[in-house]
C-alpha cells in the first residue's frame, strides 16, 4: 500500500501552497480514490476539501476533513432507486435522468458556495458529478476530472449513435440551466486534465480525450476503519475467495449470490469464501463451518492481501483495487460501465465472465476452479498490478494536480502523455471462451 511521498531532493525548492477542492457524488467507489490523492496533496503542504454529502464523505476521509455541503439524491433511495432488472441503454437514461442530472441540479448551489469560501485554484470533479465541471467553467476555476471508470474513454457509445446524442443533449440541456451557456468543454472531460485509475494495460488505448489523459494507476490510500472483521477466521493454509457486488448493486444481486454461496459450498475444504452481503439476502443460511464467512460489510482493501481470487460485478474500483493486490477475477457484470470493465479484464487476461443473470452455481465453481489453479489468470494480474504500481498512484496524481494550479491551464497534462502511453497498448485475450 503506497503512502504519501515527499521530495527526494532536500534541497529542492519549497513548494507554493494551493487549494484543491474535490467534487464528488454520494458513491463511496467515486470518494475512494479522492483519498489517497488528498493525502499526498496534504503532505506536500497543500490545503484540501471536499464538495458534497458530508454524511457519505466524512464517513470515509474521517475525522477532521473539510465538507462543504452540497445537496442531492442518493442512489438507489427514493426516485433514484433504480429497478433490479433495468440493464442496457434503459440503465444509461435513467441513471444520467434519475440521478445524475438531478444531482448536479441539487449539488450546483453548494459547488458555487464551497468555491466562493475555499477559493480553490483546482476543482477536480467527478466524471460523473457534473456539477463541479459546470459550475468551475461558468466561476473560471481551473478544472480537472476525477475519471473512477475508463468506460467513457472506450467509444463504448460509438456503436449507439442515438444514445451519444441524446446524451450529449441533455448534458447541453444541463449547461443552459447551472454552466455557462456559451461554454463547450465536455463536463465528463476537463480540456486540461483527466485522471484515469487505470492503465492501458488493463483499459487499451482511449478512443476519445487521449491527450488529456493521465494514466495514473489506482489511488490506493488507508482508509478509517468503519467495520470489524474476524481475522483469526481465516485460515493461512488455504486459499480464500472474495464475493462482492459492491454498495450499488446488492438489489439485484439475491440469486447470484445464492448460486454463489452453493458453488463455494461445494467446495468445502478446498478453499473459504467470504461473501459480502449488505442486504442480507443470505440471512436463512447458518454456517457451522469453516468453509463459507457472510459479512454485511468488510474492509475491503485489507482484506484483498489475504485473497486469492475475486467474484465481482466488475465495479471498476473492485476490479482495480483486486488487480493491485494481484487477485484474479470473475467478473459478473450487472450493468452501467461493468460490461465494459469485464470485458477489459476478460481481454487483458486476468479473469473469467459469467453471466450475471445466467450463470448458476456450476458455471460460476468452473470459473473459480480455473482462475485459482490455471497460472496464467495469476501472472495476467500480476502484469496489471505492476502496470498499476509503476503509474504512480496518488502521487502522480497529485503531480499532475500541482501542475495544473501552477500553469496558465492551456492542456497541462499534455506533458504526461508520453508517460501514459508506455503503458501497453494492446491486449490478446488469454480467455478465448472468454464467458462461462
Amino acid at each position: 500500500m503506497s503512502e504519501p511521498s515527499r521530495d527526494p531532493d532536500p534541497k529542492a525548492p519549497p513548494r507554493t501552497p494551493r487549494r484543491f477542492l474535490f467534487v464528488v457524488p454520494p458513491l463511496v467507489g467515486h470518494v475512494n480514490p479522492t483519498l489517497g490523492i488528498a493525502a499526498e496533496l496534504t503532505s506536500r503542504g497543500h490545503q484540501v476539501a471536499w464538495a458534497g454529502m458530508p454524511e457519505v464523505v466524512e464517513r470515509l476521509t474521517g475525522r477532521g476533513t473539510t465538507v462543504h455541503r452540497c445537496a442531492g439524491p442518493v442512489l438507489g433511495e427514493g426516485g433514484a432507486g433504480r429497478p433490479p432488472d433495468v440493464r442496457g441503454p434503459a440503465a444509461l437514461k435513467f441513471l444520467w435522468e434519475r440521478f445524475l442530472v438531478p444531482l448536479a441540479e441539487a449539488m450546483a448551489p453548494g459547488v458555487a458556495k464551497a468555491i466562493e469560501e475555499f477559493r480553490p485554484d483546482v476543482v477536480i470533479a467527478d466524471q460523473q458529478t457534473v456539477a463541479g465541471a459546470l459550475v468551475a467553467e461558468r466561476l473560471g476555476v481551473r478544472w480537472a476530472t476525477s475519471a473512477t471508470t475508463s468506460a467513457e474513454f472506450t467509444g463504448a457509445l460509438d456503436g449507439m449513435p442515438k444514445i451519444d446524442a441524446w446524451l450529449d443533449g441533455l448534458l447541453h440541456e444541463v449547461r443552459g440551466r447551472i454552466g455557462d451557456p456559451d461554454g463547450t468543454a465536455d463536463p465528463r472531460f476537463s480540456p486540461d486534465l483527466v485522471l484515469a485509475f487505470t492503465t492501458e494495460e488493463l483499459a487499451g488505448r482511449p478512443a476519445r480525450a487521449g491527450d488529456r489523459i493521465h494514466y495514473v494507476g489506482p489511488s490506493i490510500a488507508e482508509r478509517p476503519a468503519t467495520t470489524d472483521f474476524p481475522w483469526k477466521w481465516l485460515d493461512p493454509t488455504r486459499p480464500a475467495v472474495l464475493v462482492t457486488l459492491g454498495t450499488a448493486n446488492t438489489d439485484a444481486g439475491a440469486r447470484f449470490l445464492t448460486e454463489c454461496l452453493e458453488a463455494v459450498r461445494d467446495r468445502a475444504g478446498r478453499f473459504q469464501a467470504v461473501i459480502v452481503d449488505p442486504d442480507d439476502v443470505l440471512t436463512w443460511y447458518a454456517p457451522d463451518d469453516n468453509d463459507v464467512l457472510v459479512c454485511r460489510y468488510v474492509p475491503q482493501l485489507a482484506l484483498l492481501r489475504r485473497m486469492s481470487a475475486v467474484v465481482c460485478h466488475a465495479g471498476h474500483n473492485t476490479a482495480c483495487e483486486a488487480l493491485w493486490h494481484r487477485v484474479p477475477l470473475v467478473v459478473a457484470p450487472i450493468r452501467d460501465d461493468q460490461p465494459v470493465v469485464a470485458a477489459q479484464v476478460v481481454d487483458a487476461g486476468a479473469g473469467i465472465r459469467v453471466r450475471f443473470g445466467r450463470a448458476r452455481a456450476a458455471a460460476i465453481g468452473e470459473a473459480l476452479d480455473a482462475v485459482l489453479d490455471e497460472p496464467r489468470y495469476r501472472a495476467a494480474a500480476e502484469r496489471v498490478g505492476a502496470s498499476f504500481r509503476a503509474a504512480g498512484g496518488a502521487a502522480a496524481a497529485a503531480s499532475c494536480l500541482e501542475r495544473l494550479a501552477t500553469t496558465d491551464g492551456t492542456h497541462a497534462a499534455a506533458s504526461a502523455a508520453t508517460h501514459a502511453t508506455a503503458s501497453a497498448a494492446t491486449h490478446t485475450t488469454a480467455n478465448p471462451e472468454g464467458e462461462r
